[in-house]
């Protein structure tokens, strides 16, 4: 029994493709006999024929990748694009730095370790990038005796 014609007046009312239409095997004798959209239009109320919903991508996959990079997994060398400096720009690497070693002879000071003159000189050198890290910073103040015990 050949239905083309109304697959393809079920498609262009429900606005989507021929293939996506499902005709109802029980009641094929009735679908036959619609030859306008309003007699479609009844059938589909009744539900003779009905739509196929449209698959989308499959998101499995994704999550799947999602929950591996939660483990760390997946940043090799063969996944990195963009050099490091555009994964991790400059300026943020600076403030993370210069936050880092602030805070350290800002304890420092709260401590009673740092007097208020040398921690000001050290927090200008901070200011200039004198230092690499809070251990070149620990390092300095060890070296030049900037503490109040040992030093002013």
């Amino acid at each position: 029994m050949k239905l083309n014609t109304q697959k393809r007046l079920a498609a262009s009312v429900l606005g989507v493709s021929s293939k996506r239409i499902k005709l109802d095997p029980e009641r094929l004798s009735e679908i036959k006999e619609a030859i306008t959209k309003s007699d479609i239009r009844s059938l589909m109320r009744e539900g003779a024929i009905t739509s196929i919903n449209k698959r989308g991508v499959s998101r499995t996959r994704a999550r799947n990748n999602i929950l591996q990079k939660r483990k760390g997994r997946r940043y090799g060398k063969g996944s990195l694009k963009g050099t490091s400096r555009a994964r991790l720009p400059r300026k943020t690497i600076w403030i993370n730095k210069v936050r880092s070693q602030r805070e350290f002879i800002k304890y420092l000071k709260q401590k009673g370790v740092l007097s208020v003159y040398n921690y000001r000189l050290l927090r200008n050198k901070i200011k200039g990038g004198f230092f690499r890290s809070r251990r070149h910073v620990k390092l300095f103040i060890g070296e030049y005796n900037l503490t109040k015990k040992d030093g002013k």
